[in-house]
């Protein structure tokens, strides 16, 4: 009667327009509301899955979990209350704002905001329409993805998330960042997809490091490489206007496209206009808590992704 997926995600940035034109002209989302000062995603059959808007964090502000029914987020509520949380309930209207039928807001021990909610708000009478052909995005049971999030205190957010909000362990990976620093990553499952939360105490500059949306095919893939690298802009009838288009295209992509040793994830990662990072796969494996066991590896990818961000 817990976590079911992750709902849906709220940022704070400071350029909205850049923002607009990335998730719709690179990303491939449909834009459902939009301003200069926020805007609203979809991905699929939910009324909207990702919000941005007008902020100067440039990070993640607020993550909605999903729970089956109003019995789950009553249990829900009275396990944080008990365990010293503060819990605001009963909010109509931002329930209403979130196009949920009922929720609950907190905030985890770093100071993110969490939203726990119930009767989502889904348009299947009106298809998801991919602006750039991303044929669809895997979503449904399995949330619409995941995030890395960095947290000053391990043990602390372990405890939190496990304990407290039910998430369990898959496995975890030793990820050296630097010469002389490595960092432990726990990978935390939900549902069936391998990770929809990782966590480690890692010296990031936001608290996200990337989210991560998993699509139908490894042509979409590859043809959000393509977009984000500016390959699409550089196909030209000539190689002297190659050259020039070479010398006036930006590439946003900051990793080569791998597989990732845990989820067998194919994806590459590229950068948002925020400054953190975006990893767009495809092939993950599932968890199966019936069979799975936790294990540790010591690298991030078995090939591929290599680092090109720029300096």
């Amino acid at each position: 009667m817990g976590i079911k997926s992750l709902g849906y995600m709220g940022f704070s940035v400071s350029d909205v327009p850049a923002w607009r034109s990335y998730l719709t002209k690179k990303v491939g989302l449909m834009e459902v509301d939009g301003s200069d000062e926020k805007a609203l995603y979809r991905m699929d059959s939910r009324s909207w899955r990702f919000a941005v808007e007008k902020g100067e964090a440039d990070d993640l502000e607020l993550a909605g979990y999903e729970v089956a029914n109003q019995k789950a987020l009553k249990l829900m509520t009275e396990r944080l209350r008990e365990a010293g949380v503060q819990v605001k309930t009963g909010d109509t209207e931002l329930a209403e704002k979130r196009g949920v039928m009922e929720l609950i807001s907190f905030k985890d021990p770093f100071g993110l905001s969490l939203e726990l909610y119930y009767g989502a708000t889904e348009l299947f009478e009106q298809p998801f329409i991919s602006p750039t052909g991303v044929s669809g995005f895997v979503t449904g049971e399995q949330g619409l993805g995941h995030y890395f999030y960095a947290v000053p205190d391990i043990e602390k957010g372990l405890s939190f998330y496990t304990e407290l909000l039910g998430f369990q362990l898959s496995d975890v990976i030793d990820i050296a960042i630097g010469p002389d620093i490595t960092v432990r990553g726990y990978f935390l499952h939900c549902n069936g997809r391998h990770h929809t939360l990782a966590i480690a105490e890692a010296p990031l500059p936001k608290r996200v490091h990337h989210f991560l949306l998993q699509a139908l095919t490894l042509d979409d893939v590859g043809y959000a490489y393509d977009r984000l690298d500016g390959s699409s802009d550089k196909l030209t009838d000539s190689n002297l206007q190659a050259e020039e288009s070479d010398n006036n295209t930006s590439s946003m992509i900051t990793a080569t496209i791998g597989r990732h040793v845990n989820d067998h994830m194919v994806s590459f990662y590229a950068e948002t206009p925020s400054g953190f990072e975006l990893e767009f796969g495809w092939g993950a494996r599932d968890v199966d808590d019936c069979s799975w066991v936790v294990t540790r590896h010591n690298r991030t990818a078995m090939w591929g992704h290599k680092s090109v961000r720029r300096k």
